[in-house]
């Protein structure tokens, strides 16, 4: 997947993953009672700032604070952008 947008700094694009539509013992969340998801997968990376050096790769997946970033609408699909700092952890494949 191309997009056709380059972050600036130490900004990093992230896809959400799909929040959870049932627990484990099987029931279903409505929608009014989902979760905003914490991890997602690293689209697009700034090339970071002259006194920092990006951590984070594009295919990462990643945690990060629940509030973390600003939403945004490219191509159909949702994605968030935040800071490299946002992030509190890479998830290992």
């Amino acid at each position: 997947m191309a997009l056709k947008i380059q972050p600036l700094a130490d900004r990093v694009l992230v896809s959400p993953q799909e929040a959870e539509t049932k627990t484990a013992s099987g029931i279903y969340i409505p929608d009014s009672a989902k979760e905003k998801p914490q991890k997602g997968k690293i689209v697009a990376v700034g090339k970071g700032k002259e006194d920092h050096k990006m951590t984070v790769k594009v295919g990462d997946t990643v945690l990060y604070g629940k509030y973390a970033g600003t939403e945004l609408k490219l191509e159909g699909s949702d994605y968030l952008i935040m800071r490299e700092d946002d992030i509190l952890a890479i998830i290992p494949a």
